[in-house]
């Protein structure tokens, strides 16, 4: 299958990148039959990265198995803020909702040595987060729920990519996303803010003095998003990046 085939075939299927997308298949196709089902993979709407089997963040490649949520670029920002907020390489980290472990591996490759913690309720995540994070403690569960005791009041940083679709608009997203990952990692309840408020209810209880709560949400939901983190105590500020699109939150327990 010649490349200007491939390219043919993903244009057809409606692939904005296909010329680029054709060089990354036919790279990881070990034979012309493999290639061959790649291709008709991403031309039947499977995301590149599944079929891929990993995603580039910041940087790194990230292993991302099909059924897996894939780590977003807007996501970057997240990650800026939050190594921009590490007291030093000694940083005590949890990420919830870690996923295939992208933010933790990025926070590892900016800071060095941390003491990594995270946690996913979705197996499937959590398979590809311990291979993505093989120097961290990866648990399955519900947020905070599987994380040790030993933890509370010792985070420096929490991380807490959580989802934060309206469920009503799940239908509204792009099919890769809605057929193609779980919604578990994107559904965020009625307004989007149920899993965070879920998270910042207890955040108090794991932060350390200091510490810092780091999450995306959208930038219509962070005014609410706001008012949640201050009923709980910790004292919020936002950023945003419009090369990104991207709204961050940090929250601060005060010392």
């Amino acid at each position: 299958m010649s490349l200007a085939a491939i390219v043919t075939r993903l244009r057809a299927a409606g692939c904005v990148f296909a010329e680029d997308e054709a060089r990354l298949l036919a790279a990881a196709a070990p034979d012309p039959a493999e290639l061959a089902r790649l291709v008709e993979r991403r031309a039947a709407g499977e995301p590149l990265e599944h079929v891929l089997g990993w995603a580039r963040f910041r940087g790194l490649r990230i292993q991302v198995d099909p059924g897996v949520f894939v780590p977003r670029p807007r996501t970057e920002f997240l990650a800026e803020q939050a190594i921009a907020a590490a007291p030093g390489p000694a940083a005590v980290v949890v990420d919830l909702c870690c996923g295939s472990g992208a933010l933790g591996a990025a926070l590892v490759a900016a800071l060095g040595e941390v003491e990594l913690h995270a946690s996913d309720i979705d197996p499937a995540a959590v398979a590809c987060a311990r291979r993505n994070l093989p120097g961290a403690r990866v648990y399955e569960g519900d947020l905070f729920d599987p994380l040790p005791a030993g933890l509370r009041g010792r985070v420096d940083l929490l991380l807490a990519n959580v989802p934060y679709v309206p469920t009503g608009e799940i239908p509204l997203l792009p099919a890769e996303a809605r057929l193609h990952e779980a919604r578990v990692a994107l559904d965020g309840g009625g307004d989007g803010l149920e899993v965070l408020r879920r998270v910042a209810a207890s955040a108090g209880r794991w932060l350390a003095p200091g510490g810092h709560l780091l999450f995306e949400t959208g930038g219509r939901q962070a005014a609410h998003a706001v008012e949640a983190i201050a009923r709980h105590g910790l004292t919020p500020r936002v950023a945003h990046s419009g090369d990104w699109d991207a709204t961050v939150l940090i929250a601060t327990r005060q010392a």
